[in-house]
């Protein structure tokens, strides 16, 4: 019997983004609340609906409605230049990305307003998902690439919106018909992963409506998302992994933790294991098969953040000795997470426009994909996805590094498995005045790190990088690593 779509899909394709100005009559902000989601605070804000056409190039072309919300500065006379932070995914709601984080951005909002836009085709802005089976999430083993082409061609029928007008140079039209419809005199973008590509490309059409731009976990223009994927991540997880060697406690604790990651990995390649875990949602035992893409799952969101990459370590040594329930759970709980969080009919347009058409296979590290611990399913299923899904509207000059004198501050991790810091290199190469900070032992995006928030107020307010004073950063706690789970040593 064929395997019915699962959130678990979803997941591993999204962890891998002219028209004339609006009238301000068009955008009518009206008090609100907005949140992270259910069961999270709301926080106060002014909110409205934007309508833009479907395709900016067609007059005729039927409207979507884009959701806005502007949490006002805490100064009562703030500076004319909002602060816009843009999600990553891509296919997250910018609402929801500044809600999860909003502590890190209040030094921001200390004397200018955040202006928040849901991207096309994420949150509340049109909202362009496919429908998943609740039920089906757990049977990701049994999931093949014919599977997976049945789940594209289902997403598109169902879509709600023609797929080929949510690409990244289609939604930077948004942002600055949202702009001038609220009447602010320039931006400062923060984008974090891909929000980083929509920063630049901004930044590349509309020069003259940026201040400054902030991009944390850096995608470069000339970068094909996709092929290093997995490598980077087998990268990450080695480094995690050898740092736990080199910390004589950890060693101590989870002795050749390396060799034990190596053994699950062909345990799991050979066949599943059948496990038991309490649902994230309901509390219920649930058993189902536990296969190399669950763990693939489990083990990369794992090495994203330094809260979570300290407990990756003690969940590979508990596999290791037969307990699957950690990763397991932990394989449940990101899968429902991710899939609540993207759009999924927005990142398969994006993705099949501004990457897999690029890729260059004579550089793709195949036998390094193969060998890794996530394997080749996800780029194999992203390919075939692409040759089905309809590409978009791409600028001329969208895969070209930036070139610019914009002030420019570009943040990394030395840990991201994703977006590791080489690439700000590349994003930086035609930038004239911009400098680049790396975290040392962080993950995927440094804003809410340390005193990075601090520091990239300090840079809004100065409009200069040359104005940082980056010493704090040796400072950035960094989570030991957890020898049980009662937490790391006193």
């Amino acid at each position: 019997m064929a395997c019915k779509p699962t959130r678990r899909l979803a997941t591993s394709l999204a962890l891998l983004a002219l028209c004339g100005a609006a009238s301000a009559q068009d955008l009518v902000l009206e008090d609100c609340r907005i949140s992270a989601g259910p069961g999270h605070a709301g926080i106060k804000a002014r909110c409205g609906t934007m309508l833009r056409p479907e395709n900016p190039a067609d007059p005729d072309s039927p409207d979507i409605e884009l959701r806005v919300a502007v949490v006002p500065a805490l100064n009562l006379n703030p500076e004319p230049d909002p602060v816009v932070p843009i999600a990553g995914g891509p296919g997250q709601g910018s609402v929801e990305l500044y809600a999860s984080l909003r502590g890190a951005f209040e030094p921001l909002r200390r004397s200018r307003d955040i202006l928040l836009v849901d991207q096309r085709g994420t949150g509340e802005s049109s909202r362009m998902d496919c429908p998943i089976d609740d039920d089906a999430i757990l049977f990701e083993s049994e999931f093949s690439l014919d599977d997976t082409l049945q789940f594209v061609r289902d997403c598109l029928e169902a879509l709600p919106h023609d797929p080929r007008f949510f690409t990244t140079s289609v939604a930077v039209t948004d942002l600055e018909a949202i702009r001038l419809a609220l009447g602010y005199s320039k931006l400062n973008l923060y984008g974090v992963s891909y929000g980083t590509r929509v920063a630049q490309h901004f930044a590349r059409l509309y020069p003259g409506s940026t201040r400054t731009v902030v991009i944390d976990g850096v995608v470069p223009p000339q970068i094909a998302l996709g092929p290093e994927i997995a490598t980077e991540s087998q990268a990450a997880v080695e480094n995690i992994l050898a740092r736990c060697h080199e910390n004589a406690a950890c060693n101590e604790r989870f002795p050749d933790i390396a060799a034990t990651f190596a053994r699950l990995v062909d345990t799991l390649q050979a066949a599943p294991v059948d496990i038991t875990v309490p649902h994230p949602d309901t509390g219920r035992m649930e058993a189902f098969a536990f296969g190399e893409g669950e763990f693939a799952g489990a083990v990369r969101l794992l090495a994203y953040n330094p809260a979570t990459i300290a407990l990756l370590p003690l969940f590979i040594h508990e596999a290791g000795q037969g307990n699957w329930v950690p990763l397991g759970a932990q394989y449940l709980m990101t899968a429902l997470q991710m899939s609540d969080a993207l759009a999924l009919g927005m990142h398969n347009a994006v993705m099949c426009t501004e990457d897999m058409p690029f890729l260059d296979r004579t550089t793709i590290d195949f036998a390094g994909i193969e060998t890794s611990y996530m394997g080749s399913f996800q780029l194999e299923a992203l390919e075939a996805m692409c040759e089905i899904w309809p590409a978009g509207p791409i600028d001329d000059e969208f895969k070209v590094p930036l070139a610019s004198d914009l002030p420019f501050l570009l943040l990394s991790g030395d840990a991201d498995p994703i977006t590791p810091p080489r690439y700000a290199d590349l994003a930086a190469v035609d930038l004239g005045n911009a400098v680049h900070l790396i975290g040392k032992h962080q993950g995927h995006g440094q804003l809410p790190v340390g005193c990075t928030s601090r520091l990239v107020a300090d840079f809004v307010a100065a409009a200069d990088p040359g104005f940082i004073d980056d010493q704090c950063l040796e400072r950035s706690f960094v989570m030991p690593f957890f020898l049980d789970f009662s937490g790391p040593a006193p």
